[in-house]
């Protein structure tokens, strides 16, 4: 039974840990868009006494940064359920925890700062001004999906924590007693080690024994 619930537990975090590699996945996309339109926008002329050093695009490596982020996450979590170890186990919750933290840490300061805005440099790009529009505009439905995003990240949290409740893998049973070994078998008492078993033609005695044997029984007779 521990074994089925066990591998119910592996199931489920692999799959709840996926939401959280598609999310990466679709922020490198967007992350790749934004560096292509970048590049058409740097390809034209520019204007007149523009400057000739301009800013780095700061948004768009930050963007590439949360997503590759996400991916190693997910793969982290997807060999921690696989094996189910301890050590990886623990190193994930760290990961996700972090990640929990940053996340709570910007939008604390998106809330509670009016000049939130000020914290970060000039986007020459302008994606983060597009970025910040397209949220104000569809803010309740950004609101449901960064809320979905936290809730599986809990949930992996959470599922990650009771996988490493639940201890390492049994050892497996062996199919047959003969399997056995007595370097393995427990400390018995009066142990004997079976002879050794050889293979080969029956030995037969030699003739003249034979001979031997049959006179005696005639003189005893």
């Amino acid at each position: 039974m521990s074994r089925v619930l066990r591998s119910c537990i592996q199931s489920l975090l692999k799959l709840v840990n996926s939401v959280i590699g598609m999310v990466g996945i679709a922020m490198i996309l967007y992350g790749c868009w934004m560096i292509r339109v970048w590049q058409q926008h740097m390809d034209d002329p520019p204007p007149p006494f523009a400057p000739l050093d301009s800013p780095a695009p700061w948004f768009i490596y930050t963007f590439l940064g949360l997503g590759v982020m996400l991916c190693v996450i997910t793969c982290s979590g997807h060999i921690a359920a696989e094996t189910a170890n301890g050590c990886c186990l623990y190193s994930y919750v760290l990961f996700v925890l972090l990640l929990l933290m940053l996340e709570a840490a910007v939008t604390l300061d998106v809330f509670l700062n009016h000049n939130w805005e000020e914290d970060f440099p000039e986007d020459p790009t302008g994606n983060f001004k597009d970025f910040k529009d397209f949220i104000r505009s569809n803010f309740e439905m950004c609101k449901w999906i960064g809320l979905s995003v936290v809730s599986v990240q809990g949930l992996c949290m959470f599922l990650a924590m009771i996988l490493k409740a639940m201890g390492p893998h049994p050892e497996r049973c062996y199919d047959s007693d003969d399997d056995y070994t007595p370097d393995r078998v427990p400390l018995l008492k009066n142990y004997v080690h079976p002879p050794p078993y050889v293979v080969g033609d029956p030995v037969y005695g030699s003739k003249g024994d034979s001979c031997s044997v049959r006179i005696n029984d005639k003189t005893k007779r």
